[in-house]
């Protein structure tokens, strides 16, 4: 069995995704902040591939759910996730959407998008620093690198 990394081509297309990774934003939260200053001078995440130039939902590769999510929004974000091209990756950052955060008993409140979407990277805290989120992109990443080519 010939893996992708063993052939130039399959290089080449790996290394592509993982430096131009076009993020779309689920915002529900005071993650958001966090993400912007990620995005800022001091962090700079466009030194790691991730790309702020927003797109149309066709364009983008990488979901970051950020925040609470209700059983109201999770058919929204599973829309969202439904017209992204393959291939998609998926980061929940925070406790909230990844446990429920403070809301966790809360009859309305979804127990990690998980349930709903398939996650690649969780990015813990509440809310997580910035350094945390260069680190799960690093990682994500990583698991493109080694991902075969379909």
């Amino acid at each position: 069995m010939v893996r992708a990394l063993d052939r130039p081509l399959g290089y080449a297309i790996n290394w592509s995704r993982v430096w131009s990774l076009w993020p779309v934003h689920l915002e529900t939260g005071c993650c958001s902040v966090e993400l912007g200053a990620a995005s800022g001078p001091r962090f700079d995440a466009e030194r790691f591939g991730i790309l702020e130039a927003f797109g149309s939902l066709r364009q983008c590769d990488l979901l970051i759910v950020l925040g609470t999510v209700n059983r109201k929004m999770a058919p929204r974000l599973r829309l969202v996730y439904d017209q992204m091209p393959e291939p998609k990756y998926v980061v929940a950052m925070g406790a909230c959407s990844i446990t429920g955060g403070l809301y966790f008993d809360s009859y309305n409140v979804l127990p990690g998008v998980d349930s709903v979407v398939p996650v690649d990277i969780y990015v813990p805290g509440c809310p997580p620093r910035p350094e945390t989120l260069i680190q799960g992109i690093m990682l994500l990443q990583e698991k493109i690198k080694r991902s075969k080519i379909k």
